[in-house]
């Protein structure tokens, strides 16, 4: 389990990645960095189209993988309840890069919040597609991470926050 004891015990990951993104080099070079460093084993499960998500779904299964990183693309984000089901079905920890995925909204809205304020990716490319030049567009970076931990979803997984985490999560949903 993730948090079977005092410490996280995590030790086979897998992470959801769309390989049809430009930028799937980038960021499964990022996980894989960061999995070395934790000593991790990590497993990359690809979809790009809302059937292939059931069949990485079964992967993951055949993995016994401890966690799953959910990989910030829109594509997700619209098939978000899908995915939380499954994970929950799996009763695998699921970490999402999008918020929004701990609560059921309207995807437009979704979609609409996600690439004014979530993405620069996003907003870079409707940037360039309204005529501005790349060059000209501000280099920018996260300035803040959010921790929110869904406690009915750790009770179903037969999960235990430790009191540390719960208080230094940013939104502890009961």
């Amino acid at each position: 389990m993730l948090w079977g004891g005092r410490r996280p015990t995590a030790t086979v990951v897998a992470a959801l990645v769309n390989p049809t993104s430009t930028v799937i080099q980038f960021e499964t070079s990022n996980l894989q960095d960061a999995a070395r460093s934790l000593g991790l084993e990590l497993h990359f499960l690809q979809a790009s189209k809302p059937d292939e998500i059931e069949a990485a779904f079964a992967t993951l299964a055949g993995l016994r993988a401890d966690a799953l990183i959910v990989s910030v693309y829109t594509f997700f984000t619209s098939q978000r309840t899908q995915i939380v089901a499954l994970a929950a079905r799996r009763g695998v920890p699921a970490i999402y890069v999008w918020r929004e995925f701990r609560r059921s909204r309207r995807a437009d809205e979704l979609r609409h919040r996600s690439c004014r304020y979530l993405s620069p990716t996003c907003v870079y490319t409707a940037k360039i597609l309204q005529g501005a030049k790349p060059a000209d567009l501000p280099v920018q970076q996260v300035v803040k991470l959010e921790l929110v931990i869904n406690l009915k979803t750790a009770k179903t997984l037969g999960l235990t926050i430790p009191p540390l985490i719960l208080a230094r999560a940013d939104e502890v949903i009961e």
